[in-house]
Parts: C-alpha cells; structure tokens; sequence
C-alpha cells in the first residue's frame, strides 16, 4: 500500500468508495423540499444530480440518500436510490472495472498519468480524476496495479522523507466559522500568481483565483467581496497574514458586519483577524498540496514551450496573458473541485471532522454537532462594492476587447478545448492571426 505524504492535514483512510459530494450542487440551507414526493424514474433532474454524485465517487446509498435530503429536499430511500443508479448506468468500482476492456481501462490510467509528469499523485487521487473526468469509476486495487506496473518510480518518491512540523489542534464552531485567505507565489515567476480562500472548519476551498497581482489590496478586496457575494454571506472571522494587500479585507470585513450582524460585538470576535503566516495554518497547510499535485507540473508544462516563447515580442505577451490565465483559472476550478470532493483519513485526534471530503462535512455538518455560522449579507449591497472598487478588470490580464478577438480566433480555428498538454500548440496556431 503506498502512502500519500502530501495530505499534510489529513490524508485519505478507508474504502475509497466512500461518498463525496461535488462543489457546484446548490445546498439547500433553508430546508425547502422541492420534491415532496419521491421523483419519478424518468425525472431528469434526479438523473443529473445523480450521475454528479458518480463523478465525484459517491456510491454509499445511504449518504447518496442523506445528501439528497439536505441538499435538494429530496426524499429517497436507499433501496430507490440503488434502483436508480442502476437504472442510470451508474456502476459501482467492481462491476465497472470487471465490465471495461483492459485497453480502455489501461488508458484511462494512462491519461491521467500524462497529466502528472511528476509522479507527485497517488492511486487514490488518480482514481478519483479517472471518474471525475469519464465517470469509470475503477477499484483502487487496479489503479494501483496499473500504476506499479507503468510508473514504478512514483511510489518510491512519494514515500515520505521528514518529520512534519507539530501543530496545536484547530477549534472551530462550524461551517463559515472562519475564512482563512492567503496568496500563493510558486507559480508567481511564470506570471501567476494564486489567492485562496479556505474554510477552517471543513477544510473547503472556498475559492482559488489565477490574478496578475496578488499583492494588490484593491484586487484581494475585490476577491474576498466575490466570495461573499457567491455565498450570499460572510463568516463569523476572516484571517489573513498581515500584508498591506489585505488592508482592505480588513475594512470591508468591518463595514459588512456593522451592518449586517451588528450583533456580534467586534471587541470579543473581531471580523478580521490578522497572523503571521506560520499561524495561518487552515490554509497554509493546503499549500503543499496545492503545488506538489497540480502547481510544479503546472511550470513543466509552460517550460515546453521556452524554444517559441518570447517574452519580449509584445504580440507574444499578450496571447500568453490571455491563454495562460484562462488555462490555470480552468484547472485551478477543477483541482479545488478535487479536492473538495477528496475524503481525507480519519484522524482520531483530530478535533475537527475526518474521514469524510470537506463538501459533506459541509452538506451535513449537523451531523458532526456543527452549526453554520454564516452571517446573510445583502448581495446587491455587496455587488455594487465591487463595482465601485473596479470591478472585475482588476483581476484581468489583457483588456476585453483584446480577449472577444482572441477568442473568435481561437473559435474559427477549430479548437474545443484548452489543455496544458495542447496550449503550445494553440499558441503557435493564434500568433500569426493576432
């Protein structure tokens, strides 16, 4: 069994058929049933939610029953929830994997192994990409077979090689307890550089942005109100290290919960709260996952394509600036969704939930004796803040009359999709177009 050293928090446990909800379903916090009767075979509504349960590994009937209550008020039993699983082609591991030929099975490691240049993922996390990405849901036992077979290396170097540094328990209330935000500059020396946001108690990525300039007050005042206005609230607390890039936060934080939860008294929990880095654990300790899984293959794949680069041709800069962003913030999209829907190992000591992903730890954290903290703003009020600040120009890298034009280009030259494996080649199509 190979071990996954990169989970610094928690690292996956059990049976990796374990349920895990994908972060774009809507919750249903307000507990309106939107079906008060169980729908019918043919409802394509319970299809789709369904087969996005699939994709994100999600096969335990009994949690697929609980998560279609809490999140869409829908009542279903288990027994009706395997019926229509079967009845949607929704295979579990072991029939899926017994059903495939060996060369569609095989490639589908394959693929994913292409995607991952430096070995740095696992058996579990390639097999949760797998049925994320073509909804095969294969055992863990034959990725990992497959995974010896043609990367044997791999599992030498993700062996762990040094102590972790000790840390002290997090306590927290529930759900938007805490926001914990913080930039991120490995990908800084290409030109992108990242700004998160993470929720202490689940252990949620909230948001993850590609930015021309993370150290820029305006644009993180601009992301955090983003978030805000996304999740129709604020929490209890926000934390962020003490840069002047987050000065603004700071404010904002304070104006919203002055006027929307003048309640809560700002001298006993302050709205924002300023750490030194090492202290800012929730989200300090994501950032080695972050870059070893997804960001040091993220510089392999610009590195490809140094012989037809120039940096210095302006015609050259301005289609990078403007495939290169889009590209990261995709994949930056789907890596958040990963590992939000990643059950993670179960840690005894661990005060806060584990053995569960952070979406279910959100969709049913009464379970866990949690309450959401969330503080309801109002999303027009918020809207027009983020106007006013500059609106969504501060987080552009080329201008958007630059970006219609490159992607009607991009359009008539027939090209679908954009990928790290294809954007050179992309990039040499556009150039001489521009």
């Amino acid at each position: 069994m190979d071990s996954d050293p990169y989970d610094v928090d928690t690292l996956d446990h059990g049976s990796s058929d374990e349920p895990q909800p994908p972060s774009t379903r809507v919750p249903n916090p307000e507990g309106r049933n939107q079906h008060r009767q169980c729908p019918s075979k043919d409802d394509q509504f319970i299809q789709k939610v369904l087969t996005q349960y699939h994709s994100d590994n999600i096969t335990n009937r009994k949690k697929i029953s609980r998560l279609l209550k809490a999140e869409h008020g829908i009542i279903m039993s288990e027994a009706t929830v395997a019926r229509r699983r079967q009845q949607f082609g929704l295979l579990g591991s072991s029939q899926s994997t017994r059903s495939l030929p060996n060369s569609t099975k095989r490639q589908l490691v394959l693929d994913q192994l292409a995607q991952d240049p430096l070995h740095r993922r696992g058996p579990r996390l390639v097999r949760e990409a797998i049925v994320a990405d073509t909804g095969n849901l294969l055992t863990r036992e034959y990725v990992m077979n497959e995974m010896r077979r043609h990367e044997p290396d791999g599992f030498a170097q993700r062996e762990p090689s040094k102590k972790k540094t000790s840390r002290q328990p997090l306590v927290s209330l529930g759900p938007h307890h805490q926001w914990s935000g913080d930039g991120h500059d490995k990908l800084s020396k290409i030109g992108f550089p990242i700004w998160a946001v993470r929720d202490q108690w689940s252990g949620k990525w909230l948001g993850m942005w590609v930015v021309p300039n993370n150290c820029l007050k305006t644009t993180i005042a601009y992301l955090y109100l983003s978030l805000v206005y996304e999740i129709g609230g604020m929490p209890l607390q926000t934390t962020t290290d003490c840069g002047s890039e987050t000065t603004e936060v700071y404010g904002f934080a304070n104006a919203l919960r002055e006027i929307f939860s003048p309640n809560l008294s700002n001298d006993e929990l302050p709205a924002h709260r300023f750490l030194k880095s090492v202290h800012n654990i929730t989200i300090e300790r994501g950032w080695l996952r972050v870059r070893v899984q997804w960001g040091d293959n993220v510089k392999i794949f610009w590195e490809a394509g140094e012989e037809i680069y120039n940096d210095m041709d302006p015609r050259q800069y301005d289609l990078v600036q403007w495939l290169w962003p889009q590209l990261i913030q995709q994949e930056l999209d789907k890596l958040k969704h990963r590992l939000n829907t990643h059950t993670v190992r179960y840690d005894r000591d661990k005060i806060l939930p584990s053995g569960i992903s952070p979406n279910i730890a959100m969709s049913l954290h009464e379970d866990y004796g949690a309450e959401n903290c969330l503080q309801p703003v109002d999303r027009d009020v918020v809207k027009n803040l983020m106007e006013e600040i500059g609106g969504e120009d501060l987080i552009r890298f080329v201008d958007s009359e630059y970006s219609v034009a490159a992607q009607l280009i991009f359009n008539d030259l027939g090209f679908t999709v954009l990928t790290f494996e294809n954007v050179w080649q992309v990039f040499a199509a556009m150039l001489p177009l521009m």
